[in-house]
């Protein structure tokens, strides 16, 4: 362990290295790459003086995620290569073997391309397989892109020349080709691959990997770059369960750059690959940037500003706690989520899905109540028709007493929080526009009352009381 030490050396960074080197292992990349990756973080940091302000290890974390980066390729992404309009469409080929996802992410690419202004059309050439072809067209007609297909009986190439002769005079930016996949590497396959790519002039010539193949991945990519010369690969299935072995060892392995990676089943979950986010990722720094990014594509201005207004006036219901759940549905859902935020990785697969559970039992509660008790939630406490009222709930949820319970309280503390954010943002603890109102004492009489039992001790805490804030007279 790394304590109060002036300067790396290479007796005081042994252990912090094996633990490094061994964590790679565990994430399947390459013995080859972890050992470069080893020597090289080694002799970067020895002999570095420690900054004063920071400890000796936040020092060689930063040796270490400088290496990370370079390793993936370097700061910043490896963007697409577009053509000039007057040149004509800028050609995708999408190549990769069975099973990885090639056509799922031509759909998802030519969705991305669409948010960037681009207008796409793609190319149906897997000849071999009729459903890779109905998949595309139905992909197509899911997010607005033609698809152009010939049916079965034809030779692939063919299929690529005419589809983009069509898309030549409709005057589409880039034409995204689907290629037949195989279960395996085939002179046939790399053959009729080289004869696409030739006869397209394929600006682009992508390999999408399975990201759960770990090393193998990188080891599939140097394949097809020796036999038909890759320009990047798309990561797949980096949501699954996956430690990013792949993304570690498909640069350096192969020396061709990610250019996307795939976060979920979702058409909107390819995004550009950025060798810095993925190094905070792995290392529990979170990524913030991405995550902005989701929340700007995701919650439109005004949304937002209903949102703050809702928190100065702290006039919060059930309908905006269901409408925020939706909202991060849309991000990424719980574990998505949790691996941008600084710090929040570290949480293991059981609590996350312990939270995604909660948050599907706290939704079935929440649409089994009235239109009024969503808007009005007090009542579900104050007044001679609580009672009656919670047990219809619960019974039309299929849940327990307890699960109500929690959520009240829950969504009790959250508000008496939201009442204090508001006389911090206006200067004034503002009086709440609902009625009546779910005080602290309403609250903590639930909890002591009338669903007492179904309650854990310590689960919900007396708040100390709001003191009136008037704004300074200046």
């Amino acid at each position: 362990m790394l304590k109060d030490e002036d300067y790396l050396s290479a007796e005081n960074i042994k252990l912090p290295l094996k633990d490094i080197r061994r964590a790679l292992l565990e994430a399947d990349v390459s013995l080859p790459v972890v050992r470069r990756f080893i020597a090289n973080v080694e002799t970067k940091a020895i002999g570095i003086n420690v900054t004063k302000g920071v400890s000796a290890r936040q020092q060689l974390t930063k040796v270490v995620a400088d290496e990370l980066c370079e390793l993936m390729g370097g700061f910043g992404g490896d963007g697409l290569a577009f053509r000039e309009p007057s040149e004509g469409p800028t050609v995708i080929l999408m190549t990769g073997l069975q099973g990885v996802g090639k056509t799922t992410a031509c759909g998802k690419l030519a969705l991305y391309l669409q948010k960037q202004g681009k207008q796409s059309s793609m190319i149906a050439t897997d000849v071999y397989r009729p459903a890779a072809i109905d998949q595309l067209k139905s992909l197509g007609q899911q997010i607005g892109v033609p698809v152009f297909d010939m049916g079965c009986d034809v030779d692939p190439t063919e299929v690529a020349t005419r589809g983009l002769q069509k898309a030549k005079m409709e005057g589409v930016d880039v034409v995204i080709v689907d290629t037949a996949g195989r279960l395996q590497i085939d002179e046939q396959l790399m053959a009729e691959l080289r004869a696409t790519k030739e006869l397209t002039i394929a600006d682009e010539t992508l390999l999408v990997v399975d990201a759960m193949t770990g090393q193998e991945a990188a080891a599939l990519t140097a394949a097809f770059d020796d036999a038909v010369g890759i320009t990047g690969a798309i990561l797949t299935k980096l949501d699954g369960d996956t430690r990013g072995g792949a993304a570690l060892s498909v640069r350096e392995v192969s020396g061709k750059p990610i250019k996307f990676i795939g976060n979920g089943e979702k058409m909107d979950s390819l995004e550009a690959f950025y060798p810095e986010r993925m190094t905070s990722r792995i290392l529990g720094m979170g990524d913030i940037v991405t995550l902005v990014e989701r929340a700007q594509e995701t919650v439109k201005e005004e949304q937002a500003a209903q949102i703050r207004e809702k928190i100065i006036s702290a006039t919060f219901d059930f309908n905006d706690f269901i409408a925020q759940m939706e909202m991060m549905s849309q991000m990424g859902g719980m574990g998505g989520l949790m691996k941008m935020l600084p710090g929040m990785n570290g949480m293991n697969d059981r609590e996350v899905q312990e939270a995604e559970n909660s948050l599907k039992v706290a939704r079935s509660l929440i649409m089994s109540m009235t239109t009024k008790e969503r808007q009005f939630p007090d009542i579900l406490v104050a007044g001679a028709t609580a009672e009656s009222r919670r047990q219809r709930i619960v019974k039309g949820a299929g849940r327990s007493d307890r699960d109500l319970a929690q959520l009240i309280v829950m969504f009790g503390n959250m508000r008496v929080k939201m009442q204090k954010l508001s006389a911090k943002m206006t200067g004034e603890s503002l009086e709440v526009g609902l009625t009546p109102q779910l005080s602290e004492v309403d609250l903590n009489k639930l909890a002591l009352e009338g669903v007492r039992k179904n309650i854990s001790p310590g689960m919900v805490r007396r708040p100390k009381s709001m003191k009136k804030v008037r704004p300074s007279q200046s």
